[in-house]
This record gives C-alpha cells, sequence and structure tokens, in this order.
C-alpha cells in the first residue's frame, strides 16, 4: 500500500533524553490519522522532524513513496506538507491575509498586491468553509478564528498533509464541532491530516487510525473503528485509567472568597464583569461555565491582583483583597493555577527547579540574609517532580524545555504544595493527557476534602460537571445561575451559557 507519509524507526535525541526511539508512523492518503500519547511521550517532536524543525538521529522518512531529507520548514512546505502549530506564529498587528502570505507575498511591480491576496484568502475561505474575513486584524478575532488563519495559511501554501498539534486545547466546545467539520471538509478534498491530540472523545469522532507513542516508543497503530476510549487510554498510558471521578459528598463550613457586586473592566476599556456575586466554602468546588470570552479571565486577574477592579468587593476570610498587589493576596491564602502557564505561569527561561519556588523563595529555608540556599530549592524541586510525576530530565532542565502538560504540573505541584486556604484552578487540565487529568482531579478533590475552597474554570463541560459540587453559569460579566451538578445537563447548561435560560435557572439570586 501506498502512504503519503512514512517515518520509519525515526530516534530523536535530546541531551539526557531520547524523545522518539525508533518511532514508525505510516499515514494513508485522505485520512484523518491520531498521534496519541501522554504529555512529554514524543508526539510533538516527532511531528516537528516531519516537519524540518528537528533532524532525526536515525530514520527514513518518505513523501508519497520517495525517501526524502526534510531538512526546514521550507522543504516540507514544498514536499506538501504544512503545520498547524499549538501556539500560533501569528502577527497581531496584521490583517489576516497579510499573515497568510507573509514570506510569499503577491507583488506587482514591485509592490506587494494586497487586493489580490485578499480574494484568494477570500476564495480560500469560501471553499473550506472556513468563513475568516480577510481585512480583519489579527488582535481582533477570536482565537477559534486565529486557528483558522493557521490554517488557511497552510492552505494558501498548497498543503496537501496537514499536521494539527493539540488543535482544541484553547477552543470552546462551539469551536471544537466547527473544526470537526473543517477537518472533514479537508480530507473530502483530498487532503490528508495528522492530528496530535489526547483528546479520546475527538479520536472517536473524527479519526480514521490512531498511532500511539507512549514514553518515546511506538506502541502501535490501530482502526478507530475497532477500538474504544478505554482500551485507547490504556495503550497511551499503560494501565486503566479511571474517568469518572470518585468523590464522596462535600461538606461546606463557612465561606473563604466572597465577592460582592465586582465590576472590572478589560484591555479595551470596557466592562467584562458586571455586578458579579459568588461565595466559595471552604470543602467545596464551585466551577464556572461559561464560553470563552464573557468574563472569566478578568474575573480571575481581578481576585488573583494582576487586573484593578472599578469596584465592588473580594474577600478571603472575611478580609477584603481587591485592588491589592498579587504578593499581598497570595500570603492572604490565594493559590493560583493560571489559564496561560507561559504569561503568568512559569519564567520560561528559570529552571524547573526555580520556578517551583517563585512564590516562596523569599522564605526559609530556601533564602537566608537575602541570599538564596540552592540546595534547599532543589531538594523541594525534586520532592515536588517525583510527587507530581512531572517528566524533566532534571530539577535544573529550564521549564521552556518542559512539553506543556510537564510545565502544567510543576505549577500545580507548587500552588497545591503552598496549601492555601483558597485555590483558583483556571484551566487546570488544558492540554493534559488522560491520565494527567485524572491526577489532577483527584489533587483537586483532596484539597476540597481538606477542607479548602476551590474556584475552578473550564471551557470542558464534563470536567465543570464532574469535578464541581456547584456550578456557576456567568453570561456576558455575570453569574446567571448556580446549579447543581446533579441536577442539571450538558443541554441545560449550553443554553444557560447562551443566555438563552437566564431567569429560569433563578438568575443571580441564587448566589
Amino acid at each position: 500500500m501506498e502512504y503519503v507519509i512514512e517515518m520509519l524507526n525515526i530516534r530523536k535525541e535530546f541531551p539526557g533524553i531520547v524523545a522518539n526511539d525508533n518511532v514508525t508512523l505510516q499515514v494513508k492518503k485522505g485520512e484523518i490519522h491520531a498521534l496519541l500519547g501522554e504529555n512529554g511521550a514524543g508526539k510533538s517532536t516527532l511531528m516537528n522532524v516531519l516537519f524540518g524543525l528537528y533532524q532525526p538521529e536515525r530514520g527514513e522518512i518518505k513523501v508519497k513513496g520517495k525517501p526524502v531529507k526534510i531538512t526546514n520548514p521550507n522543504i516540507a512546505n514544498e514536499l506538501g506538507i504544512g503545520m498547524v502549530h499549538q501556539h500560533f506564529m501569528l502577527v497581531d498587528p496584521f490583517t489576516v491575509t497579510e499573515n497568510i502570505i507573509l514570506g510569499k507575498e503577491p507583488s506587482k511591480a514591485g509592490k506587494i498586491n494586497l487586493k489580490t491576496a485578499n480574494k484568494e484568502v477570500h476564495g480560500l475561505s469560501e471553499r473550506y468553509g472556513l468563513s475568516v474575513n480577510p481585512e480583519a486584524k489579527i488582535s481582533d478575532i477570536s482565537v477559534g478564528m486565529q486557528q483558522r488563519v493557521e490554517i488557511l495559511k497552510t492552505l494558501y501554501r498548497g498543503a496537501e498533509i496537514l499536521i494539527f498539534d493539540e488543535p482544541t486545547a484553547v477552543l470552546t466546545p462551539q469551536e471544537i464541532k466547527e473544526l470537526m467539520a473543517i477537518m472533514k471538509a479537508l480530507v473530502k478534498e483530498g487532503k490528508s491530516i495528522i492530528l496530535i491530540t489526547h483528546k479520546l472523545k475527538e479520536i472517536m469522532e473524527v479519526c480514521d487510525r490512531v498511532t500511539v507513542i507512549r514514553k518515546g516508543q511506538g506502541i502501535g497503530t490501530v482502526n478507530v473503528s475497532e477500538t474504544d476510549p478505554d482500551a485507547l487510554a490504556s495503550l497511551m498510558v499503560g494501565r486503566d485509567v479511571v474517568f469518572k471521578t470518585e468523590k464522596s459528598e462535600a461538606n461546606p463550613a463557612g465561606q473563604v472568597l466572597e465577592i460582592s457586586n465586582l465590576n472590572v473592566k478589560d484591555s479595551r476599556g470596557v466592562y467584562a464583569v458586571k455586578n458579579l456575586n459568588l461565595s466559595v466554602r471552604a470543602g467545596e468546588i464551585v466551577g464556572i461555565a461559561g464560553v470563552d470570552g464573557n468574563g472569566q479571565s478578568e474575573l480571575i486577574e481581578a481576585i488573583t491582583g494582576l487586573k484593578k477592579s472599578e469596584s465592588g468587593t473580594v474577600k478571603i476570610g472575611g478580609k477584603e483583597i481587591q485592588n491589592q498587589s498579587p504578593r499581598k493576596i497570595t500570603h492572604s491564602g490565594v493559590g493560583h493555577i493560571p489559564q496561560d502557564r507561559h504569561k503568568h505561569g512559569l519564567v520560561l527561561d528559570y529552571s524547573i527547579g526555580e520556578n517551583i519556588v517563585l512564590q516562596s523563595y523569599k522564605d526559609h529555608p530556601f533564602s537566608k540574609g537575602g541570599i538564596l540556599k540552592y540546595n534547599k530549592i532543589y531538594e523541594k524541586a525534586r520532592a515536588l517532580i517525583s510527587e507530581y510525576d512531572v517528566r524533566t530530565p532534571s530539577e535544573y532542565t529550564p521549564a521552556r524545555a518542559l512539553s506543556g502538560g510537564n510545565q502544567q504540573k510543576a505549577i500545580i505541584g507548587r500552588e497545591v504544595d503552598r496549601n492555601p486556604d483558597l485555590l483558583i484552578a483556571a484551566q487546570p487540565t488544558r492540554g493534559l493527557d488522560v491520565g494527567a487529568i485524572e491526577f489532577i482531579h483527584k489533587r483537586l478533590i483532596e484539597q476540597r476534602d481538606q477542607g479548602k475552597a476551590v474556584l475552578l474554570i473550564s471551557f470542558e463541560l464534563d470536567e465543570i460537571m464532574n469535578v464541581s459540587d456547584r456550578i456557576a453559569v456567568i453570561y456576558e460579566g455575570e453569574i446567571v445561575a448556580i446549579v447543581n451538578p446533579k441536577e442539571t445537563t450538558e443541554q441545560e447548561l449550553g443554553l444557560l451559557m447562551a443566555g438563552s435560560k437566564r431567569m429560569e435557572a433563578g438568575g443571580a439570586s441564587n448566589v
């Protein structure tokens, strides 16, 4: 059988680690082929080899049966291979068209012909059902639309084989559905897709075959029609995984977090949080459900001191903390797992050990007389790396070198270990595999069972329903309903999140 892509016995090494150990991947024309594995299993590394960003130590790559050497992304593009990266490679002040044609601009008499380019982008957008405005600025469009621009960039360059790296990690449920439809349309047009993911539901819904990688080694390739999520999870993790989080009934005590009539503006000066009221008690997990962009980010930033509120109060244990510095708020007993781990969670060029004490480096035993005690810092780091199964060559490795999931586990370990009264977990499992998700959910419930208050913000409805004791629905910056996860459905939550069932569910008066 002829494959459009063959990666045969690929080996890729980095200092102290073998990322790919004789992995084989064979992709048929016109299929959606999933590449499944835990965080740090070597999925992205393998695709970076295919796209020419890394050179393998051993192995062979064939495109349409012919052996090739892909030494850089330009050669990959010439061979019809395009990559939609997890972290978008877009220039914010540029328009959609300007981003798509960058480096391959059509010109007339030495000048870039934007009119022709806009027409071409519009034509591509219509053909593949991507519905993007060519003249919109990147800074003004949603994350889902930005991803469509990344897809159009690859199509504009003539890609026949598209690599999607964790494409749904930053999308809302509706955008995920739209992306699935786009992927199906692309393969109908004769394209082939490699989908890097660890979301089993998406693999079952959209993929034809799946290749599993575990700890850098190829475990095998199976037909999606002949497997199920439980079997795939076991192949990926090497053990049985429990999807439904086991937890006892919550026994909430006194209020830890009290928010009253909070108003917060976004970066454009528009009110993103409006007269918001919410409380979280000791010994309970309150989940916030809402479509991205309804004030979740501004709410978290106001609680944690990253953004000033215009009015209203935020109390922790009865003491007002609004508009205080992030350090003061942290010392008031607030832990924060941020939704953007690169921007607010880590200093990427610091070692993983240094990142683990970012909140506590001034305290005993990590410093004395203003001098850091690195032996104590790295001793602590080793303990948390072991406890949270952070896959890293060592505690001295820069945070930048870890996979996204392992970066996230390090942040969660740091925040939970501080034993805060209130733990704010914003998208805590974004980009994590099923084994890591199971682990994180257990940790959140452990915090609850130890009498801590947990505020969970997630766009994954099954996560909100699985882990929360109460669900607060946010719409246009207001809490429009508080529901019991045992008494609601995804459909009802979806309607509330869209603002169409506002007062029928009791409205904000239930807060």
